[in-house]
């Protein structure tokens, strides 16, 4: 995601980043450690199988661990941040969790032997801030309930979605590089990127300015007001891809890079054969979709005033995902529909049998276990085998990547997340081709 389009998102402070040594020296150490893990040759062998799964090549299912809740992750104090710098702890966090997450629980993670600096830019947003309120059950969780109000009632209120402006800053990336450059001289190269991946998904921030009740609602009873809304929704995020792309900002994600709701990018097909090394364009990436409030609507519904739009900003990429937390496995036509398909997710709330039999082996089956496993305090790996068996025994023939994700809870029990990603590797070698 390049933002959240119903928040504010701040102007980035130009100016430059002056660490006390203390900090340079933190980091400095983690720096060493992420780049020993990168180095292994581990990293390419697994980049090798990503790359043979979303080639339709698999070797055998994938795995992957994200959406983690760090807050309850935290053993020993390796999660403890120590750097006094505000930008230094943002980036003593990223590679804590990464170092974390490849000692204890990486799965299929590739972890890169260089340093990313992102180059830096701003969007206006959408013009539409998100009034809610919330209720939380725990303060350190970053997943909590929301009540929003409705700010979109009327098809005079379409008009409240504005366009986006991006402005590159090129000063505040200059400074964030030297920065990154000093910091890891002698340990590896820091190259600078510019966005990846975007995760698109209109409906998701359309529901918080609708109504869930009242979209839905609307899709019978004003049919023609939702389509002129989703039709703008799309506008906005393809006035921000043009930006990107005529500034210069994208960058490849055939790589290490998350794909929609599932995997890594690894992939032959991409960039293709129309690239250009000094600029990165749409056709050259992933893109994706989903309408993750569409679970309970008809295929028509689904296609009618959510993919037939998607279309647009969909073609302009090399390949594409689609789908979320939205069971999609009676949708299988609205999905063939979609010229430049490869991944497809398969959610714990699909039909097991109806999701293999749609798919076959056309796409990759981002399948999704379900998290709630870990809400009890002690994990009960036989049910945790017996579901993923299910699958990889139905899937057969498939090919399949494991995606534990939405995790807002491991009961505090960070051991658990451990233990399902060693059952989920040793299955994945079993279940090899």
């Amino acid at each position: 995601m390049l933002h959240d389009p119903s928040h504010v998102t701040p102007l980035p402070v130009e100016e430059e980043i002056t660490l006390p040594q203390a900090d340079k020296d933190i980091l400095r150490k983690l720096g060493e450690a992420y780049i020993e893990i990168g180095k292994k040759d581990a990293q390419t062998a697994k980049a090798k199988l990503w790359r043979s799964l979303n080639d339709l090549k698999s070797k055998r299912p994938m795995v992957w661990i994200n959406e983690i809740p760090w807050h309850e992750m935290n053993v020993d104090d390796e999660l403890t941040l120590t750097c006094v710098h505000p930008w230094a702890r943002e980036l003593e966090t990223e590679l804590r969790r990464t170092i974390y997450q490849a000692r204890h629980m990486p799965g299929d993670m590739v972890v890169d032997d260089f340093f990313s600096c992102q180059k830096v830019f701003h969007s206006t947003d959408f013009g539409i801030l998100e009034k809610v309120e919330t209720a939380h059950t725990d303060d350190e969780n970053e997943i909590y309930s929301r009540h929003f109000e409705i700010q979109i009632k009327e098809p005079e209120d379409i008009l409240k979605i504005k366009m986006p402006k991006i402005t590159y800053l090129e000063k505040a990336t200059q400074y964030r590089y030297a920065a990154m450059c000093d910091l890891f001289d002698g340990i590896a190269e820091v190259k600078l990127t510019g966005q990846t991946h975007i995760w698109y998904t209109p409906w998701d921030f359309l529901v918080r300015w609708w109504g869930v009740q009242e979209a839905m609602m609307d899709l019978v009873m004003r049919p023609e007001m939702v389509h002129e809304a989703y039709e703008r929704m799309v506008d906005a995020w393809m006035t921000e891809l043009d930006q990107l792309d005529e500034q210069n900002l994208l960058s490849l994600d055939n790589n290490n890079t998350r794909i929609g709701s599932g995997g890594y990018g690894y992939v032959s097909d991409l960039p293709g054969a129309d690239y250009d090394s000094t600029h990165v364009h749409p056709h050259n990436m992933w893109g994706c979709s989903n309408a993750q409030i569409f679970s309970s609507v008809s295929p028509n519904m689904h296609w009618e005033f959510a993919v037939e739009h998607d279309m647009r900003w969909l073609k302009r990429f090399g390949l594409t995902y689609y789908g979320c937390c939205e069971p999609l496995d009676s949708k299988a036509e609205v999905l063939r529909r979609i010229p430049n398909l490869r991944k497809v997710s398969v959610s714990p709330w699909c039909d097991t049998a109806r999701a293999v039999s749609n798919l076959g082996a056309s796409y990759v089956m981002s399948r999704k276990p379900n998290p709630a496993i870990f809400t009890a305090k002690n994990l009960d790996l036989a049910e945790a085998e017996k579901q993923l068996r299910e699958f990889l025994d139905a899937a057969k023939g498939g090919h399949v990547e494991l995606i534990m994700k939405d995790i807002s809870t491991v009961s505090y029990a960070p051991q658990n997340l451990w233990q399902w990603e060693k059952l989920a590797m040793r299955l994945a070698e079993e279940y090899a081709t």
